[in-house]
């Protein structure tokens, strides 16, 4: 038995399509899209704050890791039960209790007495997250006409670009403008407003929904998924500050046989009832598990680079927050133009080409700005960075927006669904990955424990961050060389024109394949004369 995700959620009682002078659902539509934002920036935000969490915390490097990674991984292994859980118990329903638990673990990450307390703060806010974001494009889905979803997706799409772009910077004024004399904590803070916020207006605004034919909850595969990943993710963390002890190689031995058992029992599952966490038969498709392949490297490589990038830049040179946001102002503009141009342009007429130019241009890129940090050392000025940044971020476009059209071209139509959740959930987990990486790839060659003191800890170690940077910058290459190897495994051209999307398990959106085309819109004719649309509930 497979696990088949509806092209179009449905709610839970039928009623009249909105009429287009209903403007509840525009305001509804902020809601969602400023919950989008908060999570895009709060993804990103953290970096630039953490020599300021060091320094006030005495946080260890490890724990500056686990800092970023815990909401990394909390947020991918609870995406695709969230979307579930919506499906099951009201996407409102789960929406709003996502964004209270988000503004509430945001809270606790400004109070934070220290790098414990903030570390489990930001475990909360990454599995709250993970059942706030899986509802957005749902509710989108069902509160709007197909005629207007191709105005609201492109509001969606800008909101993402501006989430990427606007993220540094906004942590980098709050952490440099020391509000109230609280240095780090302001960049959580801020949360607060916008989160109650978006909990009155939600209530009002948005209108309830749920899928008629949801998946069950595999609360047991996602629990093994969790144990086997944290027995790799915390020795390999922890380890170079505890000595790298005997027990953390035995945890890492045992990690893929945990996983194993999690194969084993996903296919006992998809037999069963039919709801496994992972659709297992869908890496038989050569396509996708080259394209899941590319998505968990490249989400090691970026969360390895950017940590490298930010420590670099504010402990290794000595810049403020504000100069290493601006200087991170190339890669995002040049990210997001490249990342529209692809997809409009250039993946239509050039298909798997763009993907693997991306990757040799971010290549170029990372060689460029290792031997600028080796050439100037801590001289290094940001006009300077500047080119390797333009080609990085450049590249990263021309990956990034594509990737996922490319990887699932090939699925069959019933399984779209399932493979944008699994796609998505795997970049996510990559992202932790690179993050403890960081331990063998950066931080081992900084020196030190980077343990408390705060400044006293990282003092004169700018030459050292210096050479870390250019140790890990090779780790980096060597994964953008691998990334180019795995594109070759997808097809040469991506679907050239797309057509309805569908929604994942958990919210995200994904284009059927060439061939599926005529039925998705025929499909689609026929789901508009009987989809039913949520009443708004009271209150």
């Amino acid at each position: 038995m497979t696990t088949t995700v509806p092209a179009a959620p449905e709610a839970a009682a039928p009623a009249p399509a909105p009429a287009p002078a209903d403007r509840r659902r525009w305001i509804a539509l902020a809601v969602l899209l400023t919950a989008s934002f908060m999570d895009l920036v709060d993804a990103t935000i953290v970096n630039i704050a953490i020599p300021s969490i060091q320094r006030d915390t005495g946080a260890s490097f490890s724990a500056v890791q686990w800092v970023t990674a815990a909401y990394a991984l909390a947020f991918a292994l609870g995406l695709i039960t969230g979307g579930r859980l919506g499906d099951i118990y009201g996407r409102k329903r789960l929406f709003l209790l996502g964004m209270g638990g988000f503004t509430l673990a945001s809270a606790l990450c400004g109070i934070a007495a220290g790098p414990g307390m903030l570390i489990g703060a930001r475990v909360l806010q990454g599995a709250m997250a993970a059942l706030m974001v899986p509802q957005v494009l749902a509710i989108i889905h069902v509160s709007f006409p197909a005629g207007e979803r191709g105005k609201v997706f492109g509001m969606f799409g800008a909101v993402v670009g501006l989430g990427a772009v606007c993220g540094p910077l906004i942590g980098a004024l709050l952490t440099e403008g020391d509000l109230l004399g609280l240095e780090w904590r302001p960049i959580f803070l801020i949360n607060l407003p916008v989160g109650i916020a978006g909990i009155l207006l939600g209530r009002r605004f948005l209108t309830e929904s749920r899928a008629p034919r949801a998946l069950r909850v595999d609360l047991l595969g996602t629990a093994l998924a969790t144990v086997g990943l944290l027995m790799l993710l915390y020795p390999l963390t922890q380890g170079r500050e505890s000595g790298w002890p005997w027990w953390g190689f035995v945890s890492m031995a045992a990690s893929p046989l945990v996983l194993a058992v999690f194969v084993r029992y996903e296919r006992i599952k998809a037999r069963k009832d039919g709801s496994p966490l992972v659709e297992l038969s869908l890496f038989r498709v050569r396509t996708f598990a080259a394209g899941a392949g590319v998505q968990l490297t490249f989400g090691v490589v970026s969360g390895l680079f950017f940590l490298v990038w930010t420590l670099h830049m504010q402990l290794g040179l000595g810049w403020g927050p504000l100069h290493a946001g601006l200087t991170g102002v190339p890669f995002s503009l040049a990210c997001s133009a490249a990342a529209g141009i692809s997809v409009q342009k250039l993946v239509p007429r050039f298909g798997r080409a763009v993907l693997q130019a991306g990757a040799l241009i971010m290549l170029s890129g990372a060689l460029l700005y290792l031997w600028e940090a080796g050439q100037y050392g801590t001289a290094l000025q940001s006009w300077q960075m500047a080119p390797a940044m333009l080609l990085m971020g450049g590249g990263m476009g021309l990956i990034v927006a594509p990737i996922a059209d490319a990887a699932i071209s090939e699925v069959p139509a019933a399984h779209s669904g399932s493979a944008s959740g699994i796609f998505n959930t795997t970049g996510q987990l990559g992202m932790a990955l690179g993050l403890g990486l960081s331990s063998v790839a950066f931080f081992g060659v900084v020196g030190g424990t980077g343990a408390a003191g705060g400044a006293g800890a990282t003092a004169g170690l700018g030459p050292s961050f210096v050479d870390a940077t250019t140790h890990a910058l090779w780790w980096i290459s060597g994964g953008l060389v691998l990334i180019f190897g795995l594109l070759f495994l997808l097809p040469r051209r991506a679907p050239a024109v797309p057509a309805m999307p569908e929604i994942s398990e958990m919210g995200e959106v994904s284009a059927p394949t060439a061939p599926e085309r005529t039925a998705h819109a025929d499909a689609e004719a026929e789901a508009e004369e009987r989809r039913p649309v949520a009443v708004p509930a009271a209150g």
